[in-house]
């Protein structure tokens, strides 16, 4: 007999485990909320785990200089005072919000019904651009994120790109890496101006303007092959680390029905979708003078969160009071 695939009842559903995400995990529990959480990345933390975890963030209130990393363990931490129900490694596919109910279908089957859900998808499911020289050495020597620092220890390190990602894991693998290049397809970059010159004052060999040719090794990757105006030159390398930035897609949330501006999620001050009862907060959102900062997420998430728990008990206030009282 074919089991039936599950079916989860709850108050609130989020779509999206980024900071956005868990923050509003933690305040739904607040409000008194059951709460669902569907990602389709494996861990928590969505763009900050998977892209920068050991980067400073230095716009979150209270926290002068805090990693990503920490940042999201705090809010973990924070979360679970909600005992959410989290579903990760899951795509939502489907959302109908139709007689007082929002459902949402996962790609795996599941169903999800619930008084409201929250969007809070950052910027969609993305995935890193290729390295076409570097396809086969994929998981062998080739990376796209640096989600710990300790597997480069002693290694010499080459890094492909010239945005804020390439330099700050070249800053911080300066200490742990045998060594490290960078190589760039230009001369100019796009990271911030103060990390480009620090990059520059370091160790760290720069190599511009450069194109991955091939990679070479038997059981392991041992050397990097680069045209470098035209010339051959060879680097030694036991990693290399793919920092061409990554294609962003809102998938099949363009098929909900939602109004959308470009890639964002046109919400109202309440943070309203033109959906009913499905709101949305952090990086997704658009409306006039918009900001996309972690910081302002939060109080989106807040916002959200709140005028969610009237549309789901219209007998509730959206102001619940203060946290400090009690």
């Amino acid at each position: 007999m074919t089991t039936p695939p599950p079916v989860i009842d709850t108050d609130l559903v989020i779509i999206g485990a980024g900071p956005a995400g868990l923050f509003s995990a933690y305040y739904a529990g607040f409000r008194g909320l059951r709460v669902a959480v569907v990602d389709s990345l494996p861990e928590l933390g969505g763009q900050v785990s998977a892209m920068y975890p050991e980067k400073s963030i230095l716009d979150v209130a209270g926290f002068p200089d805090i990693k990503g990393r920490d940042l999201v363990n705090g809010l973990v931490t924070q979360a679970a005072t909600a005992a959410p129900t989290y579903l990760l490694g899951r795509s939502a596919t489907t959302l109908e919000s139709t007689d007082g109910t929002v459902r949402v279908g996962l790609d795996d089957g599941t169903s999800v019904t619930a008084g409201a859900a929250l969007i809070t998808a950052g910027i969609g499911k993305f995935s890193p651009r290729p390295l076409p020289a570097g396809e086969e050495w994929v998981g062998r020597g080739v990376e796209f994120f640096v989600p710990s620092f300790a597997p480069y220890a002693d290694k010499d390190v080459v890094i492909v790109g010239g945005g804020d990602s390439a330099f700050d894991w070249a800053q911080h693998l300066v200490p742990i890496a045998r060594s490290v290049t960078l190589v760039h397809r230009r001369t100019a970059f796009r990271a911030h101006a103060r990390t480009v010159e620090q990059v520059q004052a370091s160790s760290v060999e720069i190599i511009t303007p450069a194109q991955v040719v091939a990679l070479h090794g038997e059981d392991t990757l041992a050397e990097i092959e680069l045209d470098v105006d035209g010339e051959k030159v060879r680097r030694p390398a036991q990693a290399v680390i793919a920092a061409l930035g990554f294609v962003a897609d809102l998938g099949p949330m363009k098929e909900w029905g939602l109004e959308l501006d470009k890639r964002h999620v046109v919400v109202d001050s309440a943070m309203r979708t033109n959906l009913d009862r499905v709101f949305a907060a952090g990086d997704i959102t658009e409306y006039p003078g918009k900001v996309r900062l972690i910081a302002v997420g939060f109080g989106e998430a807040a916002t959200a969160v709140n005028n969610a728990a009237v549309a789901i008990d219209p007998d509730a206030h959206v102001f619940p009071g203060h946290s400090s009282e009690g």
